[in-house]
């Protein structure tokens, strides 16, 4: 839709939480408690290594998680090289580094 003004309207994204499936997002919280005190800080995504290279970013990944929106955390999901450095600077102790490496197993054990 375009404006006079010079811009367009994006469309709604709409997220429908209650269809989504959720067993991803149980699964990761059973394995890394921890994940259940983010604050959504952003302090893993501005250390992230891979971040500055690519388009990874582990808060919107773990946004996505919570939501149910798997494929697409799927695809960024292998971007990550584990070296930690957001675990360094979480201030609420979110074991992020398990929390990637468990996210990679579950995919692995749904590809068998």
């Amino acid at each position: 839709m375009n404006n006079i003004w010079g811009f367009t309207i994006s469309n709604a994204r709409a997220i429908n939480y209650d269809k989504n499936d959720h067993s991803f997002a149980q699964y990761i919280i059973e394995k890394v408690p921890s994940i259940q005190l983010c604050i959504g800080c952003g302090g893993c995504t501005a250390t992230c290594t891979a971040g500055m290279f690519t388009e990874f970013n582990i808060r919107k990944l773990q946004m996505l998680v919570k939501r149910g929106e798997n494929q697409e955390a799927y695809d960024n999901l292998h971007k990550c090289m584990l070296c930690g450095k957001c675990l360094l600077v979480c201030p609420r102790g979110v074991d992020t580094r398990r929390m990637i490496f468990n996210m990679l197993k579950y995919i692995d054990n749904q590809k068998q």
